[in-house]
């Protein structure tokens, strides 16, 4: 059984008697364990693929299967619980809270899980951990580059210990140097914990990083291929 599968999924927005179709039949799955990248330009379709993946935003048609159940069967409080435990995103504007700790700011989704509060310390500092950032456990976001604050990001990501971590455009603010480090991350996270990642980005090098790679356009899939050879992390594992 696949972890995510769709079937003609569409998505129409409707703006008085203007309709857009963002979204016009896609089709595809994503086994347990795999990193996809979706790429496609502005307008293609990929953001409103993403938000209808991780449970932000309904389909108007179609259908979308997560863990074998239909997203549409699902309630708000299953939902929420979906999207606490089950997901973990990172944005390419990080959404850090700016006077709060490294170490707070990765706790913060512990704060609505049913993880007893003892342990919330211990897995968030187990997180940042794995994304290298230990020496800056007690700093706040301004004391952070770019970089930094993008990892701590994914450290907030995995900290619920999620099915899938969608990461949209991480590397989009970020100069080339700290981009490649993220992405290594990521590649790490999918290669020695056996994450499900779903990357949404328009740059191929960073698609690359993927074992496959989903492009979109205009709303319906133009391309679904495996990566012969994945861009490797040529540094040393910063997962330990």
């Amino acid at each position: 059984m696949a972890l995510i599968e769709l079937t003609n999924l569409e998505k129409v927005y409707r703006q008085g008697e203007v309709e857009t179709r963002a979204l016009r039949g896609v089709s595809f799955s994503v086994e347990k364990g795999e990193f996809v990248a979706i790429m496609g330009p502005s307008g293609s379709g990929k953001s409103t693929l993403l938000h209808i993946l991780g449970f932000l935003d309904p389909p108007t048609g179609g259908e979308y299967l997560f863990q074998g159940r239909s997203a549409v069967s699902y309630g708000e409080d299953e939902i929420s619980h979906i999207r606490n435990r089950k997901l973990g995103f990172v944005f390419q504007a990080f959404n850090l809270l700016p006077r709060t700790t490294v170490l707070d700011n990765v706790m913060l989704p512990l704060l609505y899980s049913d993880v007893p509060e003892r342990e919330w310390k211990q897995k968030a500092t187990k997180a940042v951990e794995a994304v290298g950032l230990s020496h800056r456990i007690h700093h706040e976001p301004a004391q952070l580059s770019g970089g930094e604050k993008q990892r701590v990001a994914i450290a907030r990501a995995l900290v619920t210990d999620p099915e899938v971590i969608f990461a949209d455009e991480p590397t989009g603010n970020l100069d080339s140097k700290s981009g490649k480090a993220i992405m290594e991350i990521l590649q790490e996270l999918n290669d020695k914990q056996g994450h499900t990642i779903i990357l949404i980005t328009h740059e191929t090098y960073t698609a690359e990083h993927a074992g496959r790679i989903i492009r979109i356009k205009d709303g319906l899939v133009e391309s679904d291929r495996l990566v012969e050879e994945r861009r490797r992390a040529d540094t040393d594992s910063l997962l330990k």
